[in-house]
């Protein structure tokens, strides 16, 4: 069953929820209740917005958007329903995409620093994401992945994330073969072993029929290299026209299925609130939410 998610507050792609405390809560409530353990801070930092007042990134953009403390308001509602979460760290949207590793690095160094200063002590905060995204071999991000992961360990030991994609028809027009994305990935993960811990590979980005071999393939490869392999289900639908609805319960349940049969080691999705709450922004989420608890409760019943 999906037992975690991402929290996406600061997004270039979904709208946002406009959500303040009483909705955050209300909505953490429902996860505790859909069985969710572990939520996921997609990104503290975006460009010029951040999930809370940050000194380092004002010195970057003295014009930051910040909302409001969402970092503490996460950590403190993921502390009373018993979760674990995951800090993600900041994402230029600059220079990393131009090969400026260095550049990406320094600010995050100083970014994480200031997390950590300020929340590290919540006893909720129990994993570190590292939220920039590839879905190949990229000698510049992995400098970037050594390099904070080493700082990130030296912050607080606790599990690293990270979670690519698959280089897919749905968003590339063709995709990938089996034989190079396992040579691409391969490259990759004898670079991030023993630094980063678990990789939970998107699922959105090729077609049905290919994505149950894709599923074994990225499980296999990352126990070879000593990570810990996950799903990213995702629940919104990259199929149709518009960015980015619930996704259609038929495909869900049957990229839940297909994960079950690569034996990955958990499903966390991107992500719950805006698409699979009942008290989503979207009408249709709240159909997703019962269909998806309905067929969990009758895989309990079959279990015994």
């Amino acid at each position: 069953m999906i037992t975690g998610t991402f929290l996406d507050e600061i997004s270039h792609d979904i709208p946002s929820a406009n959500w303040s405390r009483e909705e955050w809560t209300r909505d953490f409530e429902a996860m505790k209740a859909f069985g969710i353990d572990t939520v996921i801070l997609i990104r503290a930092g975006y460009q010029d917005r951040c999930a809370f007042d940050s000194k380092v990134l004002r010195r970057r953009h003295g014009y930051l958007i910040v909302q409001e403390d969402l970092v503490g308001l996460f950590l403190e509602l993921a502390e009373k329903n018993g979760m674990t979460l995951f800090f993600g760290t900041y994402d230029s949207g600059e220079h990393w995409m131009k090969g400026e590793h260095q550049q990406e690095i320094d600010v995050n160094l100083a970014f994480t620093e200031e997390f950590f200063e300020r929340y590290g002590k919540s006893p909720a905060f129990g994993g570190w994401y590292i939220s920039h995204e590839i879905n190949t071999f990229d000698d510049s991000v992995m400098r970037v992945y050594e390099s904070l992961a080493r700082h990130l360990r030296s912050l607080k030991n606790v599990p690293i994330l990270i979670s690519p994609y698959i280089r897919g028809a749905k968003q590339f027009g063709t995709t990938i073969s089996l034989a190079e994305h396992e040579r691409e990935w391969a490259q990759v993960f004898a670079r991030i072993e023993g630094l980063v811990d678990i990789v939970a590979f998107q699922d959105g980005q090729v077609e049905y029929v290919k994505l149950p071999e894709f599923l074994e393939l990225n499980s296999r490869l990352a126990r070879k290299h000593g990570l810990t392999c996950w799903s990213n289900t995702e629940s919104f639908d990259r199929d149709v026209h518009i960015k980015f609805p619930p996704i259609a319960w038929p495909k869900l349940r049957h990229k839940i299925e297909a994960a079950r049969t690569a034996g990955v080691d958990k499903l966390i999705t991107f992500e719950f609130s805006h698409f699979l709450s009942p008290n989503s922004i979207f009408p249709s989420a709240k159909g997703l939410h019962r269909f998806y608890m309905e067929w969990k409760r009758a895989q309990e019943a079959k279990r015994g």
